[in-house]
């Protein structure tokens, strides 16, 4: 019977709510700068409102990246063993990037 692994939703809202806090900090640095240009208070209430994902949202981000990463060790095995290794190194995964990246 075949385990479908994936990746923990928590382990994945954890990431993405630290790269909406860094961006979120960098917008308010940027705006910080223009703030004086603009009007204050025009849409301060959207702007703040923290950013989540709903549950499914989640379970399909962390499919997503299952599938990814998977096909990704996969290709990269292909180029190893095309190679006569055993072992796949950054160099295998460099040569699958692209064509992967246009895949996905």
């Amino acid at each position: 019977m075949e385990e479908n692994h994936t990746f923990e939703t928590d382990l994945i809202h954890a990431i993405f709510k630290l790269v909406w806090s860094r961006r979120a900090l960098e917008r308010q640095l940027l705006e910080g700068t223009d703030a004086l240009d603009g009007e204050v208070g025009a849409g301060a209430s959207k702007k703040n409102r923290p950013t989540s994902a709903n549950a499914n949202a989640l379970k399909l981000s962390c499919e997503l990246l299952r599938n990814f990463v998977t096909e990704a060790v996969q290709r990269a095995a292909m180029i190893a063993e095309a190679e006569g290794t055993d072992k796949i190194e950054a160099t295998h995964l460099e040569r699958i990037l692209p064509q992967l990246l246009l895949d996905f």
